[in-house]
């Protein structure tokens, strides 16, 4: 049998590294597009087995060369998104006009299956943009793709990541931290590992019509995270909850930094929970369990923001010396 033919958008982030990693290790021949391979090529090249990965350079999208590229695959994998808008309508270009399209010509070429990236935790979202973009982009694929697979992670985690990376370096450096909305929140954090896994698993099986949101084996707060993350690097700080008024207007500051810390959309996003709701299938429902634990995993890599560095040891007891 012919070996499927992989294009991959988003191959760069955290996500995409690593299953380009898994899918080269299985013999998966992959294209993946990009708008720079001088850096792409940096990262990636490492990532795939000799010549199982081509490069392919879009500074805009050229939908004719979209199209090509498309019409030469088998299985279509979008991975892009973003947290916050650089510019007016880049939530809605990205999350719902570029699904909307690829999906358009996944059916027009009769792929095999169009597998796309979407998010866990926003069908409540209504005052958040980002969800709001997300989920219209989910319609739109629905309707234009009948073997379409969406995936709807919780946050995922390694060290490649922004999250607990950006949090633990904060949690160094600040003798206090803010938390919102009194650190509540849920979330469940699934390695990326695992979530790579589930994508695996995905193209090679028979799973079709799907929206499937993958979570980890935990359910943690917000401020239950900080907390192990604190823990983790051998800290002390503060967690300080903020008053909404306070919060919306450090978010209108910080949204102006260039890599904003918080955005007023991402505040708003954080009053919502993060776990599976129910109203689709999940990974443990398919079989596709998640082991990883939050504290285990970071704790392999939380070494570089401890006294010590590398050479730091854990006792039984938990503590640094």
């Amino acid at each position: 049998m012919k070996q499927k033919e992989i294009l991959l958008f988003g191959a760069t982030g955290q996500i995409g590294r690593n299953l380009v990693r898994k899918l080269s290790k299985n013999n998966y021949k992959i294209t993946a597009v990009t708008r720079n391979i001088h850096r792409a090529g940096y990262i990636l090249k490492t990532q795939a087995n000799p010549g199982y990965l081509n490069l392919v350079e879009l500074k805009k999208f050229n939908l004719d060369k979209i199209d090509e590229l498309i019409k030469n695959s088998s299985i279509c994998i979008n991975l892009i998104g973003i947290l916050y808008e650089k510019k007016k309508d880049d939530f809605r270009v990205i999350h719902t006009d570029l699904p909307n399209f690829l999906s358009q010509k996944a059916n027009k070429h009769k792929l095999d299956k169009f597998i796309h990236l979407s998010a866990l935790g926003i069908e409540e979202a209504i005052d958040s943009k980002y969800a709001q973009s997300k989920l219209e982009g989910e319609k739109k694929i629905i309707n234009n793709f009948e073997n379409y697979i969406i995936i709807k992670p919780s946050i995922v985690y390694s060290v490649d990541d922004n999250f607990t990376t950006n949090f633990m370096t904060l949690l160094n450096l600040l003798p206090f931290m803010p938390i919102y909305f009194n650190g509540k929140t849920k979330f469940t954090p699934i390695h990326v590992t695992d979530l790579v896994d589930i994508i695996f698993k995905l193209i090679e099986g028979n799973n079709k019509n799907l929206i499937l949101e993958c979570v980890g084996p935990e359910v943690l707060t917000f401020k239950e995270i900080l907390q192990k993350l604190l823990f983790s690097i051998d800290r002390k700080r503060l967690l300080i909850p903020m008053p909404l008024p306070i919060a919306k207007i450090s978010a209108k500051i910080l949204q102006l930094f260039p890599k904003p810390l918080l955005t007023e959309d991402q505040l708003n996003l954080l009053k919502y929970d993060n776990c599976k709701s129910g109203k689709y299938k999940n990974n443990f429902d398919l079989g596709f369990n998640t082991l990883k634990k939050f504290e285990n995993e970071i704790d392999k890599y939380s070494y570089n923001w401890r006294t010590g560095g590398q050479f730091s040891k854990r006792n039984n007891l938990g503590n640094i010396k």
